[in-house]
């Protein structure tokens, strides 16, 4: 432990909440001092496992109605100190926004506006892209008193399994395969547990909550795009640092199979499986997902996810013969014709029919992107050795990962495997299958076949839930204790930017696009017209002064002038234009 470890607040004490507060006790030298929950029970329980104990009682500073009460009392902590106010209470360094998806927008520019916080917000950043771009141009205004960015992590879990961690390596700095072609990803979400979340659960509407993509799958998205998109940088100064960016995108899914005209003629009017005829012998029965299902049902004793989904407090009952009967009432809830559409809309509703569900969400969705070479003509080897050396020799340097590829991403309800994800990389020397717990490398050249087998250090996404949280607390650790610079702390400890973080987003919306509108998008236009312009016009509105703080942004905006031709410019530390585009390239 540090002499002064990160203190870290937790919004929302949700399933996500609690597995990052697990995580933050688990395997960093950071505390949880304070969380801000309005669900009574879930933050006095809440406060009892992680802050102030089972025979405690909270003290000031230590927890709040919701965010809002937070970040009053944080203004009003800090005036007490600069009044000169004495034993004023320890504020907090870092938060980590475990809200709903379609809060997260307002709790994290609440928290840039008040500025000085670390911030780590669960996945999706946000349920469209002009609040992603909104949040983006909030958190470059999130700085230290010397003016630096903070800290930035997205709930991306995926990136930091030994797993993945492993596989990026192989893949990218070991080059078992060569130059990858072509990437098949599958995402299989679970026959029970689709219908648990995106039918009867908080993500089933698009107009409530977002597509399935991005609030199922936008980090699968972005683990394509950081095995594919983004290698140079972070492995060695020597390779090129400008990412290798998408040429297309489509996308084809709908939703199938969770509709009226699949609903089994046998269950007649029913549209709840308590009253429903046929309810013993349904598979989608709530009474057996949450009530009787092995591992995962009550009878089993699990008061956790799902069951804590439907009855919050469900572990607060003693006796288990009360705790069924109240999951039972939960689940015998229904609507009809004559309930508010709003009602309907703001709640869920886990004992109804799937089949007569208000969802419609897809529940299969494909998604493909591709590459076009790119070769990095600043090579030392080609730019000096073109003409002497043989093309065949040549051409696997000069392409070193920039070369034209495929991948495809598969999306899928009817599963048995629950988010236990398999991906086939297909190189030019060899192939890898990897699924959830080994990596199988078959090369072409020697014919030997090696399988590796990561350490799995949690259930939580395969030790992902650890690694993001770990790497996040020791960034923040490094800058508080250490006198590291938090664009170092960002680069080298969380590994990923908030450029790259609007990349992965924007590439799901970009698909939704594409599948809607049944067409192949070219990525570099959109991103140009959709994404990049927002943020330009953002940063330049009122004149350009936007001052040493936005280093990143400009490292980043820099890339796309060279790539896309569009305008850029860097400033001086007053914020004055000092280079333009044609500047910075030549």
């Amino acid at each position: 432990m540090a002499p002064s470890p990160p203190r870290i607040l937790i919004i929302g004490a949700g399933s996500r909440g609690r597995a990052y507060a697990r995580a933050i006790q688990s395997s960093t030298d950071g505390i949880v001092t304070a969380v801000a929950e309005p669900n009574e029970y879930k933050r006095r329980h809440f406060g009892q496992l992680f802050i102030w104990g089972s025979q405690g009682l909270p003290s000031e500073g230590t927890q709040f109605d919701d965010w809002h009460a937070f970040v009053a009392y944080e203004e009003n902590r800090r005036a007490r100190i600069l009044a000169g106010e004495k034993d004023v209470p320890l504020g907090v360094d870092a938060a980590f926004v475990c809200v709903l998806d379609e809060m997260h927008r307002e709790v994290v520019l609440g928290l840039a506006k008040l500025g000085g916080l670390h911030i780590m917000c669960e996945k999706p950043l946000a349920t469209t892209l002009r609040d992603c771009v909104d949040m983006y141009k909030a958190l470059r205004t999130n700085t230290d008193a010397g003016g630096e960015q903070m800290v930035f992590s997205i709930g991306h879990v995926l990136r930091y399994s030994p797993h993945n961690m492993l596989l990026r390596k192989l893949l990218l700095q070991d080059r078992v395969i060569g130059d990858v072609l072509s990437v098949v990803h599958t995402e299989p979400v679970g026959w029970w547990h689709f219908t648990h979340s995106y039918v009867r659960g908080n993500w089933r509407r698009e107009s409530t909550s977002a597509p399935s993509l991005l609030t199922k799958s936008c980090h699968d998205i972005d683990v394509l795009l950081w095995l594919l998109c983004s290698p140079g940088s972070h492995l060695s100064a020597q390779h090129d640092q400008t990412p290798h960016l998408p040429s297309t995108v489509s996308s084809s899914g709908s939703l199938q199979y969770f509709k009226r005209n699949r609903k089994p003629a046998a269950a007649g009017t029913a549209t709840n499986c308590l009253s429903c005829p046929i309810e013993s012998s349904c598979k989608y029965s709530a009474k057996r997902i949450y009530l009787t299902q092995d591992e995962f049902g009550l009878d089993a004793n699990n008061t956790d996810w799902p069951v804590n989904v439907v009855v919050p407090d469900i572990e607060s009952y003693a006796d288990k013969n009360m705790a069924k009967e109240t999951l039972l009432r939960e689940l015998a809830k229904d609507y009809d014709s004559g309930t508010p559409s709003l009602e309907v809309e703001q709640r869920n509703w886990f004992g109804r029919c799937v089949y007569e569900s208000d969802n419609d969400v897809c529940d299969e969705q494909i998604v493909t992107i591709t590459w076009d070479d790119d070769p990095v003509s600043s090579s030392p080897d080609v730019a000096h050795g073109a003409m002497s050396r043989d093309m065949d020799v040549l051409l696997p340097d000069r392409m070193r990962g920039r070369g034209s590829k495929t991948a495809t991403f598969h999306m899928v309800a009817q599963t048995n495997k629950i988010c236990q994800r398999y991906t086939n990389l297909y190189g030019v020397d060899g192939e890898v299958f990897a699924d959830s717990s080994t990596i199988t490398i078959h090369d072409f050249r020697t014919g030997e076949t090696t399988t590796h087998h990561p350490r799995n250090e949690d259930r939580g996404h395969g030790g992902g839930d650890l690694g993001l949280t770990r790497q996040f607390v020791l960034a923040v650790d490094r800058v508080k204790n250490h006198g590291w610079s938090t664009d170092r702390a960002q680069t080298e400890l969380v590994g990923c930017t908030l450029e790259e973080v609007m990349r992965s987003h924007a590439m799901v919306f970009c698909a939704e696009e594409a599948r809607k509108n049944k067409k192949v998008v070219d990525w570099a236009m959109w991103w140009q017209e959709h994404v990049e312009a927002h943020m330009l016009t953002a940063v330049y509105a009122g004149g350009p002064r936007i001052g040493r703080k936005s280093k990143r942004y400009f490292d980043f905006q820099i890339v796309h002038a060279k790539r896309q031709h569009v305008p850029c410019y860097m400033c001086d530390d007053v914020g004055h234009v000092v280079a333009t585009r044609a500047d910075v390239i030549t």
